[in-house]
């Protein structure tokens, strides 16, 4: 018998362990994680780490790192979960899709709000009895949740490198005044004209272009409030206290109070779903992928 015959795989509750491991800060936090006793954990990683040949974790001041090899690793097992959640959500779904739960990230209000929501009304009137849960988190959270797999498909900020992609909407910012404030009455406000007065900044997801926007013309905002709630600030505005840039898909149609005014220079941005493979998709997400698609020309013609 050839040695390749005898060799070892390593089995899915020492690749579960490495996955915990990852996130953990230490080895028999990981394994309670998991129901395991640290014994059990140690005699796992050592077992996991004989087959593979390598040291895949190491002790550290702040805890527990994985080594260069399990780095590399870490991304296939990856993929081993990934394909499984598919055999599994094929399984289930079946070619009817009557059933399933289908997670999409976004990125914040102007996708949840504006971007979304087409396509998910058609996708919830062809397939009734799949589950359509939506995350928010910030941008480039939600941009690694496809990439750790916590998500298959996520409303992102355009462009992203490395994932396909799928334009659904384009969003622009503009000046958010008090409704009674010199510049509410122009047809346009000069971003020049904006860090003349105290600046209320957003923490949501389109922060990182507004401070794109003024370091690119060398402005210094004058920035009293750093706030993350939309409505806080549209309140703030209202009252005065301050001014504004948000993006206008995140914005109401109206807010007592608040005039939204086009900004000059023009700052756009696009907004489209993302994955890391439409063909390794699940029956539910490839099928919402395929409705995106084929909303593409309409969403971004609106």
């Amino acid at each position: 018998m050839s040695n390749r015959s005898k060799r070892i795989a390593p089995t899915l509750k020492q690749l579960e362990l490495l996955l915990t491991l990852a996130a953990s800060d230490g080895i028999a936090s990981a394994g309670a994680k998991l129901g395991m006793t640290p014994s059990a954990t140690s005699h796992a990683l050592r077992a996991l780490e004989e087959i593979l040949g390598t040291t895949l974790v190491e002790k550290t001041q702040q805890g527990l790192a994985l080594t260069y090899p399990g780095e590399q690793v870490l991304p296939h097992v990856r993929d081993v979960f990934t394909s499984l959640q598919l055999v599994e959500a094929t399984a289930r779904s079946g070619a009817e899709l009557k059933t399933g739960l289908l997670k999409l990230g976004s990125f914040g209000a102007s996708a949840s709000l504006h971007a979304l929501p087409p396509v998910l009304k058609q996708f919830r009137a062809k397939y009734p009895g799949v589950k359509v849960l939506v995350k928010e988190r910030p941008d480039d959270e939600t941009t690694q949740d496809i990439i750790e797999r916590r998500v298959e498909i996520a409303a992102v900020t355009l462009p992203k490198r490395d994932f396909e992609t799928v334009p659904l909407a384009i969003d622009e910012l503009v000046a958010v005044l008090p409704e009674r404030h010199e510049l509410a009455r122009q047809d346009t406000v000069d971003l020049s004209e904006i860090v003349r007065y105290p600046f209320i900044m957003t923490l949501a997801g389109s922060q990182k272009l507004i401070l794109r926007l003024f370091a690119r013309y060398d402005y210094q905002p004058d920035i009293h409030h750093e706030l993350l709630q939309l409505m806080s600030i549209l309140e703030l505005v209202s009252r005065g206290e301050g001014v504004s840039i948000l993006a206008r898909l995140a914005l109401p149609k109206a807010y007592p109070g608040v005039a939204f005014v086009p900004l000059t220079p023009s700052t756009r941005r696009s907004i489209g779903l993302a994955c890391l493979n439409e063909n390794k998709l699940s029956p539910v997400a490839r099928a919402f992928w395929l409705e995106a698609k084929r909303s593409k020309e309409l969403l971004l013609g609106n």
